[in-house]
């Protein structure tokens, strides 16, 4: 679908009642909507161990004692900021070792990165999936200085990740956020394929959906490709209206012609626009 012809058709969202199951399952699943999206998960997956074992790094670092809690760290320059990248998966799938070089856009600014891992659903809950995060952010409160994190933290995910980055944006330890290709209201993912695993409540609902959420006061940039299916660009535009309303600063940043999978270059490339983002959001926070 054309940015043109997603602007006029209605997002899934606002006619989810008159949806065939077909179609609710496909609203969210980005594997089908993106024709090539096991060539990207295949080059992922071939990059990113290369990168993992070529970058000084602090691996493996515990931050519980689950067997996924666990994140990795590599140092940029002291003092510059670090960027804590959560991935994504439908909260169901993947590990922040697949994703290890997406780090090279922000490592090639000074900055510092860290990814850390969760427990997947249906072992754990959503709810106990945000606070692992929250533990994770703790732990680079805590020890950050020790493996080189002096710097602000720009708390950032992407897919499901980005919805476990912005319910950390309150997070003592973050400075600000940035929320890449993201679902933010939670509720129709209960009618989709997806809730198998997560086997949603009314109550983790409305505790994990951002959309039901204040806005949070610090700066937060919410980015998308304009070539993401309809409910993904729904959600990442109504959570930035919602900001707007409250006066909360950031910037809504559509990526031209990105699709769910190739936006993550934006943050691999040295001059990326999501690595633009990250400085800026920096660049703004010390002005």
């Amino acid at each position: 679908m054309s940015p043109a012809s997603a602007a006029v058709r209605p997002a899934p969202q606002e006619v989810w009642d008159t949806l065939s199951q077909a179609e609710r399952d496909a609203a969210y699943n980005n594997n089908a909507a993106v024709k090539d999206s096991a060539a990207w998960v295949e080059a992922r997956d071939k990059a990113a161990p290369l990168f993992r074992a070529a970058t000084p790094a602090h691996l493996d670092i515990p931050y519980g004692s689950g067997a996924r809690q666990k994140l990795d760290i590599y140092p940029g320059k002291p003092g510059a900021p670090c960027l804590v990248f959560i991935h994504g998966g439908y909260w169901q799938r993947n590990t922040r070792e697949v994703f290890a070089h997406y780090a090279e856009g922000l490592l090639a600014h000074g900055w510092s990165v860290a990814m850390p891992s969760y427990t997947l659903a249906p072992e754990a809950r959503l709810g106990a999936i945000v606070a692992e995060m929250g533990a994770a952010l703790d732990l680079i409160a805590k020890d950050g200085a020790l493996y080189g994190l002096t710097g602000p933290v720009v708390v950032s995910g992407w897919s499901a990740g980005a919805q476990l980055a912005v319910m950390q944006l309150d997070h003592p330890a973050v400075a600000a956020g940035l929320a890449i290709s993201g679902v933010y209201e939670l509720a129709p993912l209960r009618d989709t394929f997806l809730n198998a695993a997560l086997d949603l409540s009314d109550a983790e609902i409305a505790a994990c959906s951002p959309l039901r959420h204040a806005p949070s006061p610090k700066p937060l940039a919410i980015a998308y490709g304009t070539a993401e299916v309809p409910a993904l660009v729904h959600d990442s535009r109504a959570l930035a209206a919602k900001r707007v309303a409250a006066h909360a600063p950031g910037a809504l940043l559509p990526i031209l012609g990105a699709d769910h999978f190739s936006i993550l270059d934006e943050l691999r490339r040295p001059d990326g626009l999501l690595v633009r983002a990250a400085l800026d959001l920096m660049a703004g926070a010390h002005a």
